[in-house]
């Protein structure tokens, strides 16, 4: 563990909230050509930066404390949802007023604290999400098509809705969230994570417009890869939050399926006195299928619902 250094609130944040203690978090893997400057700027709006060192290989953790970061160091590399967790734990320590998440490839800009912190600040948000959205973010088309597959994906196990940008890492959260918040994911899914159990324990949740780069590439993850991993994690999810949803919906869609294929069963049988034993054995097994995956939902979902109390 290096060395922390810390700067003070700025004078806009300062005026307005004195007492206010911001502080912000980069978890980083091998980023050392742009961790520098991510928390050289983002030291001009916070109190402290912390930048959890997530097994990098190359100097990350040296700039990073060069820069003036508080750095947190992991012996290996354990992934992005353990480095935040381990960004979490010092946040709980610290206690700040605003606590907030970034990256440090230089896709998110620092000079968008101000904006985020406010609302938390002001008293109006628990959980702030800086959403990069649509042709001002100048987000690559693959990459839209993937982030919008994820946002329903993750409003599927949400009670709430939908979220305008669930996997943005851009995220300011209050004491009470930091306090009541537990995260648990080892991955990228922690960003969908934090946002559901935001909504279960009934955060003040608000999204905000932020500018994202993506003229660097400082990612050491493919876009593909992340993608399928996320979607892993939150189907694994869904059928934990909302199980009557994620069995009972296919279930009853085999009972249809099941339905239709008995009609078409019984018209030839009136037509034809033959019973077609090949659709009739679809009948049984989709409806075998359906009627089961629509028990173990009811099941689940009121053994969670006992669990939950």
């Amino acid at each position: 563990m290096l060395k922390d250094a810390s700067a003070p609130v700025p004078a806009v944040l300062r005026q307005a909230f004195p007492d206010s203690k911001i502080l912000v978090a980069i978890p980083a893997f091998n980023e050392g050509p742009t961790i520098g400057s991510v928390v050289l700027k983002a030291r001009q709006f916070a109190s402290e930066v912390v930048v959890v060192d997530d097994g990098s290989s190359d100097d990350t953790a040296e700039t990073a404390a060069l820069a003036g970061a508080h750095v947190i160091q992991h012996a290996r590399n354990l992934g992005k949802g353990l480095a935040i967790r381990s960004a979490w734990l010092y946040a709980r320590e610290h206690a700040p007023e605003a606590f907030v998440l970034m990256d440090g490839d230089h896709q998110h800009d620092p000079n968008d604290i101000p904006r985020l912190a406010e609302k938390v600040l002001s008293g109006q948000s628990d959980v702030v999400i800086g959403v990069r959205w649509g042709k001002t973010s100048r987000m690559p088309m693959y990459r839209r098509v993937g982030k919008r597959a994820l946002d329903y994906a993750t409003a599927a196990a949400a009670k709430n809705g939908l979220l305008t940008d669930s996997q943005s890492g851009y995220r300011v959260f209050s004491r009470r969230a930091v306090e009541s918040l537990e995260p648990t994911e080892d991955g990228l899914s922690i960003e969908s994570q934090l946002l559901l159990e935001a909504q279960e324990r009934s955060l003040r949740i608000e999204e905000v417009n932020i500018d994202s780069r993506y003229d660097l590439d400082g990612s050491t993850i493919s876009a593909g890869k992340h993608g399928t991993g996320v979607l892993g994690r939150i189907i694994v999810l869904v059928s934990e939050k909302r199980p009557l949803f994620f069995f009972g919906v296919p279930g009853a869609l085999f009972l249809v399926v099941a339905a239709i294929i008995a009609s078409i069963v019984l018209e030839t049988f009136i037509t034809s006195r033959v019973v077609a034993q090949g659709y009739a054995s679809l009948v049984v097994l989709f409806g075998t299928v359906g009627f089961v995956s629509i028990f173990v939902g009811l099941t689940l979902n009121a053994l969670k619902r006992l669990t939950d109390r």
